[in-house]
């Protein structure tokens, strides 16, 4: 039998996503019965499944070992101090324990092909967050046709107090730009909280730079308080700008395409590769 693969979810004050965690933590499941290995996962703060809960129901359950994944989309987070505590503290409190460690997701290029589906369908399907003004007309006139080329994206991270997090965001911006959306005006940074620029400087940039439409892709794992963020910023400064079409694309979210990027870290784990 597999040792099991325990999911970390850093936490937030926001953070209200542990259903869909959970939904992804059963296709994992689902999908690693074959191989007998067990799933769990884990908040280290602010939010349930506590880590420490998870881990001591493993031990529980008679393992000793377990393959550990931060489910971080920034590529140094494993290399900050929050993960490597935690799990410290746990073997303090389990000295049997052992761990391999997973690398982070980072900016996987199957995850960068998960945000372009998400950005392709809001471009398609999802409606404007302009308000509706009571004494606006009939609602089925025909929307004025935008180019792709008169449509910018501002790609949105969470924001962080640590420069080298902020900056592996802006990077994957340029990387998006250059692999999947190059065909749009520009692809510009923004994020949530903690540090500039926020997703109304993302929007007030790409209507100075021309854009007629702006898309906002959250560079987010899961729904919840921080998607809820986005929206309530966007739809702000849209009250202001009702000239400019704004949209928001959906978080990547529990889908096979994540689970098969999640499967190949625990596999590497598993195997001793070093990254």
């Amino acid at each position: 039998m597999k040792p099991p693969l325990l999911l970390i979810e850093q936490g937030s004050h926001y953070d209200n996503g542990s259903a869909e965690f959970g939904r992804f933590i059963h296709r994992l499941r689902c999908r690693l019965d074959q191989t007998a290995a067990d799933v769990s996962g884990g908040y280290i703060a602010r939010a349930r499944p506590r880590l420490s809960d998870s881990v001591s129901s493993l031990i529980a359950r008679g393992h000793h070992r377990m393959v550990t994944l931060p489910m971080s989309l920034t590529g140094d987070a494993w290399l900050g101090a929050d993960i490597p505590s935690a799990m410290a503290r746990e073997q303090e409190r389990h000295p049997m324990l052992t761990c391999d460690h997973g690398r982070p997701l980072g900016s996987d290029p199957r995850i960068l092909s998960l945000l372009a589906e998400r950005l392709a369908d809001a471009a398609a399907e999802v409606a404007s967050l302009r308000l509706v003004p009571a004494a606006a007309g009939p609602l089925d006139e025909e929307p004025e046709h935008i180019d792709i080329g008169e449509t910018a994206v501002v790609l949105v991270g969470d924001g962080s107090t640590d420069p080298a997090t902020n900056a592996d965001v802006h990077r994957v911006s340029r990387l998006f730009w250059e692999t999947h959306a190059h065909e749009y005006m520009t692809v510009e940074t923004a994020f949530i909280s903690l540090t500039p620029p926020g997703v109304p400087g993302g929007i007030e940039r790409c209507r100075r730079l021309g854009a007629k439409r702006v898309i906002l892709v959250p560079y987010l794992l899961f729904a919840g308080g921080l998607l809820d963020r986005v929206w309530a910023q966007a739809m702000a400064y849209s009250a202001g700008h009702s000239d400019l079409d704004v949209r928001c694309a959906d978080v990547i979210g529990d889908c096979e395409g994540l689970a098969d990027v999640v499967i190949e870290r625990y596999e590497e784990a598993l195997s001793g590769i070093a990254w």
